[in-house]
């Protein structure tokens, strides 16, 4: 991470990463981002924001894509500026918990592929789960940055976001970053966490949000005034909405500041021009729902996108006319959980449990994951639990509450999962190896696909039938060169053969 020694801010770009999944369901693939690596290269962002997330998960399942390939591509492509990446701490890119030994070998991984920066978070703001990706990323000589995960509650104040951000810097982490996940944090709030960060840690400070609410871009603003080191943008048509604010529209906004950066607008716009086209190609995934500002974000205090998964989701279980009724039960859930941060996946979680309540009534259906998060088996949560709900979930589940990290209950699984991937006749590397830790079921589907799609061929001949006795008026003349087609019918391949006929 570059040292900001002028005292301008700086951007770190997230077109590669947040960009197109905030827009378009993480469905870009390499081969259309290869093009404007080189611009990106020379633009002097302080990272490009290139891996982690659900991209290595998309990448996978819906693009065939081997998330290292992909990794190895960018990197090749832009060798000149720091590649960072979204880490979900001990869930590394899942959804629940893994033994250090994988996070270890993840990290150590990555670092190998080219990755410089990784961005830590856990979604309960429990520091003991990013403890061991931190010392994972600095064992490896890589950059670690911890998270605070930002939201509003009632247990939530602007001196705990700064007391954890003590102990970030307290555990060894290189740099902070506020992540607003849902784009609600305000201007002034932003001012005074950044402020007070500068005053108690010596380490780089970055803030990260969204344009879902129409806030991103003066939260940003009264971040740099705040002396903010940097800011997270991204470049149109992937950004702004449920994206990061534009880079040419934070240029613009910081005209004549003495803290505006200055990164290229012809390069910028060239880069621009390239992404939409790539946008249009990826129309199956994009929504103007997306596009716009979401003043519901701020009611409900949720992620625009879990809104508009949200809706669907309703639509599905018939309970589209209970929109309201829901929503109003996510404070409800989030106040008995512990006042939970919304970030995957205790967004999804939380969210489900709300349906049920309203389904079913108050806690008569409890979903498991809901169940774990009471009995502390994602981590500690920032206020206590409910009581009864807890002693509840206990019932159900028989399963004992805890106060210890959760990974310090799971057994180290590497030499496992390298004799599960021999069994199946896959290569056990690392990168396999911690692969088909989180997706298994993926990467066995890549991997047949790739057998599949190596395959000979099963080659038809169609034979024409006789031709026609030509009118007597037309004696034919005789046969013409034989002219070969390859078609595709109902995704079977045939090799045909025509003889032109002459007349």
């Amino acid at each position: 991470m570059k040292a900001n020694v002028s005292n301008k801010v700086i951007f770190n770009n997230t077109v590669l990463r947040d960009g197109h999944q905030s827009l378009a369901a993480t469905r870009m693939r390499t081969e259309q981002m290869l093009p404007i690596l080189s611009d990106l290269d020379s633009l002097g962002f302080g990272a490009l924001e290139t891996w982690g997330g659900a991209t290595i998960d998309a990448g996978l399942r819906f693009l065939k894509e081997f998330p290292f390939d992909r990794l190895d591509a960018l990197k090749k492509g832009t060798p000149k500026t720091p590649h960072m990446m979204l880490l979900r701490g001990q869930n590394i890119v899942q959804y629940s918990n893994f033994p250090d030994d994988v996070v270890e070998a993840f990290v150590h991984m990555s670092a190998k592929h080219g990755m410089d920066i990784f961005r830590i978070f856990d979604a309960l703001n429990d520091v003991r789960n990013i403890e061991t990706a931190v010392r994972a990323a600095k064992a490896a000589g890589k950059h670690a940055q911890g998270v605070i995960c930002y939201t509003a509650s009632p247990f939530h104040t602007v001196e705990k976001f700064l007391e954890m951000g003590v102990e970030l810097e307290a555990i060894g982490c290189d740099s902070i970053c506020l992540k607003d996940m849902a784009g609600l944090v305000p201007p002034y709030v932003a001012f005074r966490i950044v402020k007070g960060l500068k005053e108690r840690v010596k380490i780089p400070v970055i803030v990260h949000t969204h344009e879902t609410a129409g806030l991103g871009a003066p939260t940003y603003y009264a971040a740099i005034e705040a002396g903010v080191d940097q800011v997270d943008t991204s470049i149109v048509p992937f950004a702004n909405g449920t994206g990061q604010p534009d880079t040419v529209r934070m240029l613009s906004l910081l005209e004549d500041h003495p803290r505006c950066p200055s990164y290229d607008r012809p390069t910028l716009q060239r880069i621009r021009e390239h992404l939409t086209t790539v946008y249009k190609e990826l129309s199956n995934f994009t929504s103007v729902t997306n596009e716009v500002v979401d003043s519901d974000a701020l009611t409900y205090q949720v992620p625009g996108g879990m809104l508009s998964n949200f809706r669907n989701q309703l639509k599905d279980q018939k309970m589209e006319d209970r929109f309201e009724e829901v929503f109003r039960e996510i404070p409800v859930v989030r106040e008995a959980l512990g006042w939970i941060p919304l970030v995957t996946p205790t967004s999804q979680i939380v969210g489900v449990q709300a349906m049920l309540n309203v389904k079913f009534g108050r806690w008569k259906n409890f979903a498991p994951q809901a169940m774990d998060i009471a009995l502390g088996y994602y981590g500690q949560t920032p206020a206590p639990v409910d009581k009864e709900v807890r002693a509840l979930a206990a019932k159900i589940s028989k399963k004992d509450p805890i106060d210890v990290r959760p990974a310090d209950l799971l057994k180290p699984r590497m030499d496992a999962l390298r004799e599960e991937l021999r069994k199946q006749e896959f290569p056990d590397d690392d990168e396999h190896c911690v692969i088909h830790a989180m997706f298994p079921q993926e990467l066995r589907q890549y991997y047949e696909a790739k057998k599949k799609a190596a395959e000979p061929k099963e080659t038809v001949v169609a034979t024409p039938a006789p031709a026609a006795p030509p009118p007597p008026a037309a004696p034919r003349a005789g046969g013409g060169p034989v002219k070969r087609f390859a078609l595709q019918i109902e995704g079977n391949d045939y090799a045909v053969e025509v003889e032109e006929i002459r007349q």
